[in-house]
């Protein structure tokens, strides 16, 4: 059923209490990508200018439940104020008598940001005083953390035990539209392209598309095992043996359901991750010695003749090691391809989305999902906390 979202949402007045994803990397004190931050702002936007206060919480970094200097949400504020134009102030704390006074104290139209969620460990743990707690500083809930929407915690799920109604922020609502296009009524064909190092990171996910995909492209480490399981030898590339058999099941399972799955035939090639050039070589020709660190030539032009047919592409995961100019044309290619697509086109997680941008094709994707782990699950089927623990619309 459709969940609650802000739009519908009367806000004039109250304390909203807005769950955003505010974990940026930091760089010498200040917030080095602030991507996220600005994602939100539509959202916090949206209920100080709708006559709200606004109670803003998050997650920085892995602090290990207890206070620690380096992940003070200061520096967030900081810019956040810059980008916001608005005076932020940081709560001393994210729960207790003191940082309750000071949410009650807001007037419409202000803004306090919380201190770090995780210096408590109750808040990973999804314990419900803890949630009762950050619940008394609200008198709604907005939660506009896709990204973390996969996490049974306190902040996420059982808060809305205690504070409701619990309702989409702008970026969720988002979210839930672009990939529920992609899994319910996808304008045919459809098209999905999975890179990454591991299958075992994605098996899942692959075995879920087949339900739903007309053709999938599988590049990075993770077409190792695939190519492993169709019997080549791809040197010292990147192969999890214990899931050869569960490639060769879904092959098979491909097969049977006349489903496409595109396999790289050629591999850039070296002897390790830092060489400073590669070479492409057929897949059978790969040398015993070496390993496959980005997918060739020839196979970014048959994943582009695939994407062109498409009229919807979803695509997760680079094709190589990107990060190291080597090996990032493959993952170049396709970036150029997803972009030139006639129809819908989804890209989701941080690695992909940096390539996206790095290609300079960022404004011709259809939408560029901020969740990496969520994305996925979503992908896959599963229910994610976050999402379901919104009130029905």
């Amino acid at each position: 059923m459709p969940k609650l979202t802000l739009r519908q949402l009367a806000v004039a007045g109250k304390r909203v209490f807005l769950r955003a994803d505010l974990n940026v990397p930091l760089d010498g004190g200040g917030v080095g990508d602030d991507t996220r931050l600005r994602a939100a702002l539509p959202t916090i936007r949206h209920c100080l200018t709708g006559g709200a206060s606004v109670v803003l919480a998050s997650h920085l970094g892995r602090p290990g439940g207890r206070p620690d200097p380096q992940y003070a949400m200061a520096p967030v504020a900081a810019r956040l104020g810059e980008l916001a134009a608005t005076d932020v102030p940081v709560a001393p704390d994210c729960v207790g008598a003191i940082t309750e006074a000071r949410t009650r104290a807001l007037a419409p139209g202000q803004i306090v940001l919380l201190e770090n969620l995780r210096f408590h460990p109750e808040e990973e743990a999804n314990d419900p005083e803890f949630a009762r707690d950050l619940a008394r500083l609200g008198d709604c809930y907005v939660n506009d953390a896709f990204a973390t929407a996969h996490r049974a915690q306190a902040s996420i799920d059982a808060i809305t035990r205690f504070l409701q109604p619990a309702a989409a922020g702008l970026l969720m609502e988002r979210e839930l539209a672009a990939l529920g296009r992609i899994l319910e009524h996808p304008e045919r064909p459809l098209v999905a392209i999975l890179g990454g190092a591991k299958v075992s990171d994605k098996l899942g996910l692959v075995e879920h598309l087949l339900d739903r995909v007309d053709a999938l492209a599988i590049g990075g480490a993770m077409a190792f095992t695939f190519l492993r399981a169709l019997g080549y030898d791809p040197g010292r590339s990147l192969v999890e043996p214990a899931l050869v058999p569960a490639a060769q099941r879904t092959l098979a399972e491909a097969r049977r359901r006349g489903v496409q799955i595109a396999l790289p035939v050629d591999a850039v090639v070296a002897a390790r991750v830092d060489s400073g050039s590669g070479r492409a070589v057929g897949i059978r020709e790969i040398p015993a010695d070496l390993m496959g660190l980005d997918i060739g030539p020839a196979t970014v032009r048959s994943f582009g003749d695939l994407v062109r047919t498409a009229r919807t592409v979803v695509w997760n995961g680079p094709m190589g090691v990107f990060e190291r100019p080597p090996f990032a044309e493959g993952t170049h290619g396709v970036a150029l391809a997803v972009a030139g697509v006639r129809g819908f086109s989804v890209v989701g997680g941080g690695d992909t989305i940096a390539a996206v941008r790095r290609a300079g094709v960022a404004d011709r994707i259809g939408y560029l999902s901020t969740a990496g782990g969520a994305f996925l699950e979503f992908l896959e089927g599963r229910k994610l906390p976050g999402v379901e623990a919104l009130s029905e619309a």
